[in-house]
């Protein structure tokens, strides 16, 4: 469905109910305003949906595993039944493994903890913080951040051309950009992985929210993601894939749940014999509520259906993209270019303006709540915004390197929860903020802008 055809379908209209549609907030120039929630690539509102069947199951909450009562039987077969729906959700192979995290951060660093000895892993340096960081033990090469798609399966080609044919190899990237919001090419560069004996992951965080995505069907080795991007945030997340190099890896986290039989030998040790299961990354009690939560959002989404999601949300951009363009001095930041496909995410800047000064006067003086900054993605955010001038020393300016400017950018984002009359109040916004100037004055409070009282 095009764009032109889902702004006049009605039934795209309709964003799936959330929490928080209600709530209403103070304006410091008098009077509230329903809030106006765009922060969704941080974390996305819980779906009603979600919050509905966590309430139902929470007066049965009970341990898992590892008990005899009704409850903790009945909250046993709701994990794991939540464990099947989030791999039937991202397509997993048969013999794959679903592990319950704590967030995408915690399922990456699990991976780099089970990779085995001696493994290259390959990260673009456009990835955010929880992708880019994680494999600093390893012997990790750090790719350019490319242009087009296409350059960025010819970059990973070449990395991956020069690197040592015999041993393992692993390729981290982002199925969309949590500072443009683009799409990356997976399977293209899935395809170039695999050509040269190097496994995949994808870091799923703010693709998954948006649109399908499917292990099978993209043919990656691994899939993380975290629940609080996907309208379930209760504190979990997943790490899916291949389950041999997970399999072979000591525990992530050592303890109860993850060991199958401890015991003591004559030297007054003790011996470890560890599950080959999921169980045997998730040590201690697991986060019942937060993998139920997960399942819950995976079943409303697929409910929904997501060629009306997707097409909904492509609506949305349109408009935010068309209302940004008619302010001149707004610059939307791109790698791939302004024709490039994207999820609901986009980043600018503002000439004459700090970005945090302007994110504060939206949430002051119009309800809408934005983020400013670098967004977890430091190296992406420079290049994005290469030399261009920023304004120091102006409120909420973060502090700049020796040499460098003050650089920081704002960050728009929405979802399925998002009503139409959110995203035309932003436009509207921007456009009398760059017309007129805040209403109001702020300062420097802890490194935050906010207003002066």
């Amino acid at each position: 469905m095009s764009v032109s055809t889902a702004a006049t379908d009605q039934s795209l209209c309709t964003p799936l109910p959330v929490l928080g549609r209600d709530v209403t907030v103070p304006l410091v120039t008098g009077g509230e305003v329903a809030y106006a929630a765009l922060d969704y690539a941080a974390s996305a509102p819980a779906l009603q949906r979600v919050w509905d069947d966590v309430a139902a199951y929470a007066p049965y909450y009970g341990s898992v595993h590892r008990g005899a009562g009704y409850l903790s039987q009945l909250s046993t077969d709701l994990f794991e039944n939540a464990r099947r729906t989030v791999a039937e959700f991202l397509g997993c192979r048969s013999d794959d493994q679903v592990v319950f995290t704590r967030s995408t951060t915690d399922s990456l660093n699990l991976l780099a903890r089970a990779i085995p000895a001696g493994c290259q892993v390959f990260v673009f340096e456009t990835e955010h913080h929880a992708s880019l960081l994680p494999w600093q033990h390893a012997d990790v090469t750090y790719l350019d951040a490319p242009r087009t798609p296409g350059q960025a399966v010819q970059i990973l080609e070449r990395a991956l051309a020069g690197r040592d044919p015999y041993g393992p190899a692993l390729v981290c990237v982002t199925g969309a950009s949590n500072v443009t919001g683009e799409l990356w090419p997976v399977r293209e560069l899935a395809a170039a992985a695999h050509a040269h004996g190097a496994r995949i992951v994808l870091d799923a965080a703010q693709l998954a929210p948006h649109h399908p995505v499917s292990v099978t069907d993209l043919d990656v080795d691994w899939i993380a993601f975290s629940g609080h991007k996907l309208y379930a945030p209760f504190g979990s997340g997943v790490l899916a894939g291949r389950a041999d190099w997970l399999q072979a890896a000591e525990p992530y986290l050592a303890g109860g749940g993850a060991s199958r039989r401890v015991t003591r030998r004559e030297d007054g040790g003790v011996d470890v014999e560890w599950h080959e299961t999921a169980a045997r990354h998730e040590a201690g009690s697991p986060n019942v509520i937060g993998a139920y939560a997960i399942a819950a959002a995976c079943k409303a989404l697929t409910e929904a259906g997501w060629d009306t999601l997707v097409a909904r949300e492509q609506h949305l951009i349109a408009k935010v993209r068309a209302g940004l363009a008619e302010v001149p001095e707004v610059r939307v930041l791109s790698l791939f270019g302004d024709d490039a496909p994207r999820v609901g995410v986009l980043s600018f800047v503002v000439d004459g303006w700090n970005s945090s000064h302007f994110a504060a006067a939206l949430s002051a003086e119009y309800g809408i709540g934005v983020r400013d900054g670098l967004f977890c993605a430091h190296p992406l955010v420079r290049t994005l915004l290469g030399t261009d001038p920023q304004t120091q020393g102006e409120c909420g300016a973060p502090e700049a390197a020796p040499g460098e400017k003050s650089l920081n950018a704002i960050r728009v984002s929405f979802g399925a929860g998002t009503p139409d009359e959110h995203v035309d109040r932003f436009v509207n916004a921007v456009r009398e903020l760059v017309r007129d100037g805040a209403k109001w004055q702020y300062r420097t409070e802890e490194g935050r802008c906010v207003p002066a009282v």
